[in-house]
């Protein structure tokens, strides 16, 4: 994966015009797994066990977020 890694609303599409020589309008890098501009078949929704797992991931930087502030909290209020 590479454009939709992390960001539940693209929903497994790609965006962008194409990977030529390796400068993906997307941001990916032109690797060879970019499906940017390629024509073919993208899904447009994902799997329950997708969802869950994209929402796991996500609540678990946000907890990580919500440390990270805690701890400058506390640093700033020495």
């Amino acid at each position: 994966m590479c454009c939709n890694e992390g960001h539940g609303h693209h929903h497994g599409r790609h965006h962008g015009s194409g990977c030529e020589g390796g400068s993906c309008s997307c941001g990916c890098g032109g690797g060879s797994e970019c499906k940017c501009g390629s024509g073919g078949f993208e899904r447009r929704f994902q799997t329950k066990a997708e969802q869950i797992t994209e929402l796991e991931e996500y609540l678990g930087n946000l907890k990580a977020e919500v440390q990270a502030v805690e701890e400058r909290l506390t640093d700033l209020r020495k």
